[in-house]
């Protein structure tokens, strides 16, 4: 597991309050959407801004691979570094 998956992981679980979830239990390779976390498209939004501020990579949402990028914490993190190499 990738830094930023680890650091995912928290900035999911702090950005969008889930109490009863630790960064820890969440696979890295689970839907973050219909299952898995059961994300909504709200979360989605909050979740890109959260990235935008920390690590200053944006996710256009009118992307054609949006859902790609966002389907699990591992696709996710293997965006940013992608774009912030």
């Amino acid at each position: 597991m990738s830094n930023t998956e680890t650091e995912l992981k928290r900035l999911i679980v702090d950005t969008l309050a889930l109490e009863d979830i630790d960064a820890a239990d969440i696979d890295s390779s689970a839907p973050l959407f219909n299952g898995g976390l059961g994300l909504d498209s709200i979360d989605a939004l909050e979740l890109g801004v959260a990235i935008r501020k920390q690590y200053q990579v944006k996710i256009d949402a009118e992307q054609d691979d949006v859902a790609q990028i966002f389907s699990s914490v591992a696709a996710l993190a293997q965006f940013i570094d992608s774009a912030r190499s």
